[in-house]
């Protein structure tokens, strides 16, 4: 089985300006699991452990993706629910292009046998996740500038492989579709 799903891959310069904000959090309490950020992401889709049987379907599926290229911009760092977080991520704004990506993605995949998405498509790049909570991880999320990460151009969505390691998730591209 073959541990996937669908994303857009952040450019380098966004996610070195997310490191430098994942090095103020590493100075928190508590404990934080820090996403390598060669490994930054949106997630458009989770499929989960699929076959590899179905890895050329899905990619031929994702090939029937109708969008134009768009613009997304990457927000500040926040913790998220902000009382005692799960994540510290980075809310992404595109003028809901990535959520109708989403929903195409569903539709296109829903005859493959994968379920659809039932909660509503929030888009975000996640840098860290919480594993034991302590309040001045919010605080030094807080003491990042509130200003965006950047803005960049998606022109292609890709299918990822994700391999977990006692050290992280290692992602492999198994396909990239152009938008």
């Amino acid at each position: 089985m073959v541990r996937t799903f669908v994303a857009i891959d952040l450019p380098e310069d966004l996610r070195e300006r997310a490191r430098e904000s994942q090095e103020i959090l590493k100075r928190s309490s508590g404990r934080l699991a820090i996403v390598d950020p060669a490994n930054l992401h949106l997630t458009v889709k989770f499929l989960g452990e699929i076959d590899p049987a179905q890895v050329d379907p899905v990619v031929e599926a994702l090939r029937a993706v109708r969008a134009a290229p768009f613009s997304l911009t990457v927000g500040y760092p926040v913790c998220n629910p902000p009382r005692k977080p799960r994540v510290i991520w980075c809310d992404v704004t595109d003028g809901g292009e990535s959520a109708a990506l989403a929903r195409q993605v569903d539709d296109l995949l829903a005859p493959l046998g994968f379920s659809r998405e039932t909660r509503p498509f929030r888009p975000h790049v996640t840098l860290a996740r919480v594993k034991e909570f302590h309040p001045s991880q919010c605080r030094e999320a807080a003491s990042i500038p509130r200003e965006p990460l950047g803005t960049c151009r998606v022109a292609s969505i890709k299918l990822k492989k994700s391999t977990l390691t006692p050290r992280g998730s290692i992602y492999e591209d198994l396909a990239e579709v152009a938008l």
